[in-house]
């Protein structure tokens, strides 16, 4: 993907929450690009740093206690950070678009769901609802929904898991956004449909042409959706590299465990997974050095002592860690 000029250019943001134990950081010095048309996968464990980091891009952090503090978020050459309250909310469901882990909780249970699919058009088309409710009959269509007619007067309580979330992806792709944002898309549905509606996603986002962060804990789901990965662990990128190198040549020791406690589906199955021992960082005492190196088994007592910058040792492979030249 050529990145000379990207469409969103997050440069290293900062972004903490008070709370009765002190001053958590839940994004560190981040940073990462988006071209446009490309599918970015966010992948670590829970409490690395990936839901905050896309609620950040979209200025959705609770202040208080949240707080963004620092860095730039570009999105088409405009720092999100510096736009106002209005200006912000004009950008959210047009040019970007977000998908949230459970969509039960973030669809409206009072209104049907074609009032909330088609509000994005009512809103920032400045279309008549009789207009935005038959654009909404046809984006339930598009995301494979049968019975559109009877779907756009349903309530969201009506609606199995998946069908909630097919709502929600029409809901993102109301507008035609530039970039959309899945936050863990899947996370509360069985197999066979998490299958459905990632196949669906990117196949739209492609047909579309959209952008797509995809954040996720499932490098399975990395291997087979994103042209690029983006690592985090302790709120920090610790590795970043387009996905066949990632998977090929994974540099960070996190990654590397990772990649070693995934179930093989080549055939291997004799191989042994190897889990990754000892506990994610506490955000709110994260050590001087690198965050991984307690649960890392090469690590040294300069891994302990300063925090490894990301830098590039490969053409678009960039790792932090002091043990990869």
């Amino acid at each position: 993907m050529p990145m000379d000029k990207p469409l969103l250019s997050v440069r290293n943001l900062v972004t903490r929450f008070r709370t009765g134990r002190g001053t958590v950081t839940a994004v560190d010095d981040v940073s990462f690009d988006v071209a446009a048309g490309e599918t970015v996968a966010i992948v670590g464990e829970s409490g690395s740093g990936k839901s905050v980091t896309a609620l950040s891009i979209l200025r959705l952090i609770p202040d208080p206690p949240g707080h963004i503090e620092s860095g730039e978020i570009l999105f088409d050459g405009k720092d999100l950070l510096k736009l106002s309250d209005a200006e912000i909310r004009a950008v959210r469901g047009d040019r970007i678009a977000m998908i949230f882990q459970e969509p039960m909780s973030s669809l409206n249970p009072s209104l049907t769901v074609g009032m909330q699919v088609g509000e994005p058009i009512n809103l920032h088309r400045q279309a008549p609802w009789s207009v935005a409710l038959e654009k909404a009959r046809e984006l339930l269509g598009m995301v494979r929904m049968s019975d559109t007619a009877s779907r756009v007067g349903a309530y969201p309580h009506q609606f199995s898991g998946g069908m909630r979330q097919r709502a929600m992806i029409a809901m993102a792709l109301a507008c035609e956004p530039q970039l959309i944002i899945a936050d863990e898309p899947t996370t509360a549905l069985d197999v066979t449909v998490q299958a459905q509606i990632l196949d669906l996603l990117k196949d739209l986002a492609d047909r579309t042409g959209s952008a797509l962060i995809l954040i996720t804990h499932d490098l399975g789901v990395v291997a087979r959706y994103a042209d690029r990965v983006v690592v985090m662990y302790g709120g920090r990128v610790v590795e970043s590299a387009p996905a066949s190198e990632l998977y090929a040549h994974p540099r960070h020791p996190y990654t590397r465990g990772l990649m070693a406690s995934v179930p093989r589906l080549d055939g291997n199955t004799g191989e042994r997974l190897v889990p990754i021992e000892g506990q994610p960082p506490d955000l709110a005492r994260i050590p001087p050095g690198c965050a991984f190196a307690p649960r890392c088994r090469q690590a040294t007592d300069a891994c302990r002592s300063a925090k490894p910058p990301l830098r590039e040792i490969d053409p678009g492979h960039q790792v932090a860690c002091i043990l990869e030249s």
